[in-house]
């Protein structure tokens, strides 16, 4: 059973900040690396952020680097995703995603990668 419940999420103005939690179950966590991706109404889902298994290494898309900041408290078995400097182009239900992998070391940058999937939680930044 794998379980992945996103929280946070909300409306907020341009310019402002959330952060967004994900929960998850300790076997989830301990064995995949992390990733949170987007999708705004008629568009594709896109990704935003990822993490290793061990959370040495993020990678971000170039849309929301340097105002959005990745991380994950394995021992709280939480990932996280701050977003700073919210945009209107940053209005998306946003999911948290988990990757299998038997590395500690490596990220996925594509749907495809991740076999396990939140709810989704929305956020909505307005002008």
């Amino acid at each position: 059973q794998v379980q992945l419940v996103e929280s946070g999420g909300g409306l907020v103005q341009a310019g402002g900040s959330l952060r967004l939690s994900c929960a998850a179950s300790e076997h989830t966590f301990s064995t995949c690396a992390m990733g949170w991706f987007r999708q705004a109404p008629g568009k594709e889902r896109e990704f935003v952020a990822t993490i290793t298994r061990s959370g040495s290494t993020t990678y971000y898309a170039d849309s929301v680097k340097g105002r959005f900041t990745i991380s994950r408290d394995n021992a709280k078995n939480t990932l996280y995703l701050q977003m700073n400097s919210l945009k209107p182009e940053d209005t998306a239900v946003y999911y948290c995603a988990a990757a299998p992998t038997g590395s500690r070391y490596v990220y996925f940058l594509d749907t495809a990668q991740y076999h396990y999937w939140g709810q989704g939680t929305q956020v909505t930044v307005s002008s």
